[in-house]
């Protein structure tokens, strides 16, 4: 050993092109010192000195390891031990062929990261999601790349029966497992991590750190070269930004990765004969092994238990199925271990997330949900994010998994006080918000009065009409959530203000269920109010909701006790309105036109233009049907005028659609075209996709009416895509039949 020492610092030395007197004076290592270090007959000098030489000699770090290794007194083994650590391979193991291909592609053998020749992949993601098992399958997978051995270390960063383990315990595993005699072990830990380093240099090693609780329990383990796994809840974020090692975000299996499982574990044959209560188990899981692992291993502990019986009592909303004496067969116990782990303050956030309505969250909702603002959310947000306990999109919405919300609802409990603020903030969030994008729809509707937002709430005002939409597409499935939420709250105003709030929305999308849904809920919730104007609104837009739907008996009930309640009230705009939305009720143009002339007649009589245009456009349309053209054709001018002088754009693509279908009617087919032309270039920039179908079902009969056979086929499949999508089954299937009857 003393020779190699000696040749190594004499080659250092003459490289610098030093004597031993000058490199005296630079380090302040006496030369007596220096001289025994050349000769080897200085067996272990203090390491003090020999880091003061290193200094002198401006080593770099592999060089400083190589000298306090020697220093140490370790010899060089001529046999050194291949350590085989790794546990035994996961059974079974399914799916995940997708992050096995990226932990090739990250760890392939020239795939090094910047800092030099060790190439790090993190697999991070919540408890019980499968981390260890997937790195486990992957070392076992690729053994054969590292002859000169695997190195494991399970860190305990988040163990139920321990603190995590100081990483110079697991140094010392590791320079045990490579032979390092224990009176050749250096004391000082910097010394042990130099020395294990050294002794991995230009090895083609494996090092699998599982379970780490952070970055600083990570750090002295890693070696100056090879290939290390990491697998942690936290994010690691230092280690990827100081160390560049790729990150991998473990997410839960897929339908068909969880139900491999499941046939791994209970057979096929179990399976089949229970296949509507697996799939009920897969979707209550939600794709988490350690879930899934559990409910099989009670299935095949107990032959006479059902999966249905499982599933009813996951069903439940308690996480009691998933729960066991065993922490290691346990998720509640699994993710108690993250929540122990948090601040008051990322607990308290980590609670209302929990209660929020939605299968989702952005930060503007999250921050009024909090009560703390944007900038401080985002941040408490970004912690429980590095925890895995909650994750974001790539549109920077956080979502947290089911079995995580479950938890979270009885893990942590919120005062009564508290959650009911925080409950309501986030409802008044949506509705304000949603109210001021519903203005963008239709700035011609009668506003309706909303009460201020309570402190702590800080809602949005979309710019402009996309950006309305864009929100709202964003957010409507929380919107839906937060009218159940409000009604179960008691909250009524709120509820049925959602439901005005949605109605543009869900007409332009041609969301006609979830537009029927809402309606039926705000009546409901009307009711319970002393408010008669709301009573007359929420039935009289329920009545419009099933006229969506072909539900003529429903809508006229609707419709009627609309129309009674404004008469009741002597109310001719509500009058008119119930008169004005009738009209599209009736099978019978006759009466159609009968209610649209009334309505007509009431709005004559009031301040209200635009009103007055949507009567006479719906007299024009129903005049058209029945054949009185040229009638028809000056009461929808008349509203174009108007509209067009009230800037109303919704009113001009409606009544240039109607003025379409009658000069299609009376063989005008150049002007109906440019009609529907006119009307489908607004309709497109109102994003009003509903409208579009139809205007283009139409525009298609007249190209046909033309002999223009190409273009009628053109914009009948775009109007039949439309169709589909808005789930109007029976107009697509017209329009196909139409297309096939033309091909």
């Amino acid at each position: 050993m003393g020779e190699h020492f000696a040749a190594a610092v004499r080659q250092l030395r003459l490289r610098a092109g030093l004597t031993q007197e000058a490199l005296s004076d630079r380090s302040g290592v006496s030369v007596s010192t220096i001289r025994g270090m050349e000769t080897g007959t200085r067996r272990n000098p203090q390491l003090a000195s020999v880091r003061r030489l290193a200094v002198a000699l401006d080593l770099r770090p592999a060089e400083l390891d190589q000298l306090l290794a020697a220093a140490a007194g370790v010899a060089e083994p001529t046999a050194v031990p291949v350590p085989r650590q790794l546990p035994a391979p996961p059974t079974p193991f399914v799916g995940r062929h997708e992050e096995l291909d990226q932990l090739d592609a990250a760890l392939q053998p020239n795939a090094a990261s910047s800092t030099g020749g060790v190439g790090i992949c993190a697999l991070v993601g919540t408890g019980g999601v499968g981390k260890s098992w997937l790195a486990l399958e992957w070392a076992h997978r690729n053994a054969d790349r590292f002859p000169n051995g695997q190195l494991f270390v399970d860190l305990r960063g988040f163990s139920p029966d321990s603190d995590p383990m100081d990483p110079a315990v697991a140094l010392r595993g590791f320079l045990d497992a490579l032979g390092v005699e224990p009176d050749r072990v250096p004391l000082a830990p910097h010394a042990q991590a130099a020395l294990f380093r050294s002794l991995v240099a230009d090895k083609r090693m494996l090092v699998v750190l599982d379970n780490a609780a952070d970055t600083a329990q990570v750090t002295p383990l890693l070696p100056g070269d090879g290939t290390v796994l990491v697998t942690s809840r936290n994010q690691l974020s230092g280690l990827l930004t100081g160390q560049g090692a790729h990150h991998l975000a473990v997410d839960p299996l897929d339908d068909t990765g969880a139900h491999a499982l499941l046939v791994a574990r209970l057979g096929t044959e179990r399976l089949q004969t229970e296949s509507t209560a697996e799939d009920e188990l897969v979707s209550l899981c939600g794709g988490i092994p350690l879930a899934l692992s559990i409910i099989a291993g009670r299935a095949h502990l107990d032959p006479h238990l059902s999966l249905a019986d499982v599933a009813d009592e996951l069903r439940g909303g308690t996480l009691d199925v998933l729960d066991d004496a065993d922490p290691a067969a346990s998720l509640p116990a699994a993710l108690s271990l993250s929540h122990h782990a948090l601040t008051d303050e990322e607990a308290e956030v980590f609670g209302l997330l929990a209660m929020a309505p939605g299968p989702d969250i952005g930060l503007a909702a999250a921050g009024s949900l909090t009560g703390r603002g944007r900038s401080r959310t985002r941040t408490v947000l970004r912690r429980l994010e590095q925890a895995s306990l909650i994750g974001r999109d790539a549109a920077g919405r956080y979502r947290m998994h089911d079995l995580v919300r479950r938890y979270a609802t009885t893990a942590h409990h919120l005062a009564d006080e508290v959650g009911s603020a925080a409950l309501r903030r986030v409802l008044d969030y949506y509705t304000h918000t949603a109210y001021a994008g519903a203005r963008h729809l239709d700035t011609h509707r009668p506003p309706i009065e909303l009460d201020p937002p309570v402190p702590g709430c800080q809602p949005e005002a979309p710019s402009d009409i996309p950006a309305a939409m864009d929100w709202f597409d964003a957010e409507h499935r929380n919107l839906l959530a937060a009218q159940h939420t409000a009604a179960a709250h008691a909250l009524y105003s709120t509820a049925w203000h959602l439901a005005w709030a949605l109605n543009d929305f869900h007409y332009r999308r041609g969301h006609r269920d979830h537009q029927l849904a809402v309606w039926q809920l705000a009546v409901d919730s009307a009711d319970r109010l002393s408010d008669p104007d709301a009573q007359i609104i929420t039935h009289r837009l329920l009545g419009r909701a099933h006229v969506m739907l072909g539900h003529h008996p429903e809508a006229i009930e609707a419709l009627g006790r609309a129309l009674a309640l404004s008469e009741e009230q002597n109310d001719r705009a509500l009058q008119a309105q119930a008169h004005y939305t009738l009209a599209s009720v009736w099978p019978d143009d006759r009466k159609a036109l009968e209610h649209a002339e009334r309505a007509l007649e009431l709005y004559r009589g009031l301040d209200d233009p635009i009103k007055q245009a949507d009567a006479l456009n719906a007299v024009g349309w129903f005049g058209a049907r029945l054949g009185l053209d040229d009638a028809a054709r000056e009461h929808c001018r008349q509203a174009l005028a108007l509209f067009r002088h009230h800037q109303d754009v919704n009113g001009e693509a409606q009544t240039l659609d109607s003025l379409g279908l009658i000069d299609h009617h009376t063989g005008r087919h150049q002007d109906a075209v440019q009609y529907y032309l006119d009307a489908l270039s607004i309709y497109r920039d109102l994003d009003n996709t509903f409208e579009i179908a139809d205007t283009l079902d139409r525009l298609g009969h007249t190209y046909a009416a033309m002999g223009s056979r190409d273009q009628a086929r053109a914009v009948w499949w775009e109007a039949r895509d439309l169709y589909r999508q808005h789930g109007r089954d029976d107009e697509a299937e017209q329009l196909e039949e139409r297309l096939d009857d033309r091909s």
